[in-house]
């Protein structure tokens, strides 16, 4: 792995993680930042092209042997402080190439699809919740927010390298495409003449859809949908959205 020690915070090497609390490689660039050592690893496994990875000299020791290639800076922890704009408390962090427009799996039987989920949190913990419990593919209404900025790549735990994330062009438009493609759409709701998620049958091949947490589905999203499920609930009137695209998915896989 070729390896450089930067001493000097205005090292033109530095400039993609530079002042990161106020900009963000998004998506009409072709660059991602991902941060913690758990997530670096990820992507250093993952196959996608990594520009750089800029740590400190014991999280070099903890990852040296997943480098393989990569072209590696060192730095001590006040050089990273001071270029990113606040405190990388992990150590560690990397430039990616953001992969090719995904496309659905040949195979594919399971999908969750977000309509205009915006919040970067919730989109990461559903990339995670969707990547461990085994759904194929997510696929995103154009308003949602980017699946590879720093903060959504980090909540996943790296689960946007693996899974593939379909961007939809025209909606919902694209969502009747799933349709006439052979996936059941099902509508998660708070609708009170939903079906509870424990008594609906799940078919051999759906579409999770669930909305953001204000507004949830759209009307019209919903007329397209070909079920309505929700989850029971006790003492609350619902659930964050990724925890309760968890609750249904894993009902919907079991």
């Amino acid at each position: 792995m070729p390896t450089s020690f930067v001493t000097d915070p205005a090292d033109s090497r530095l400039d993609d993680y530079r002042d990161l609390q106020d900009r963000r490689l998004n998506e009409e660039g072709s660059r991602f930042v991902a941060e913690s050592e758990l997530v670096v690893r990820e992507l250093l496994q993952s196959g996608l092209r990594v520009h750089s990875v800029l740590l400190t000299a014991p999280r070099l020791s903890a990852l040296e042997e997943v480098l393989g290639e990569a072209n590696v800076l060192v730095a001590p922890q006040e050089i990273l402080d001071n270029v990113t704009g606040f405190h990388i408390h992990r150590g560690c962090l990397a430039i990616g190439e953001r992969p090719a427009a995904a496309e659905l799996p040949a195979p594919a039987r399971a999908l969750v699809v977000l309509e205009d989920l915006v919040d970067v949190d919730n989109l990461g913990a559903m990339a995670r919740n969707a990547a461990a419990l085994g759904a194929d593919a997510i696929v995103l209404s154009p308003r949602c927010a980017d699946p590879f900025y720093r903060k959504a790549i980090r909540v996943s735990m790296g689960a946007v390298f693996r899974m593939p994330i379909v961007r939809a062009a025209v909606w919902p438009e694209d969502l009747r495409g799933l349709r006439a493609s052979g996936f059941t759409l099902v509508a998660a709701v708070l609708d009170a003449d939903a079906v509870p998620i424990e008594r609906y049958a799940p078919p051999e091949k759906f579409a999770l859809v669930l909305g953001s947490e204000g507004p949830g589905l759209s009307e019209e999203t919903k007329q397209l949908c070909d079920a309505r499920v929700t989850i029971p609930m006790r003492a609350a009137d619902s659930l964050n959205v990724a925890t309760a695209g968890a609750v249904l998915l894993h009902h919907l896989l079991s």
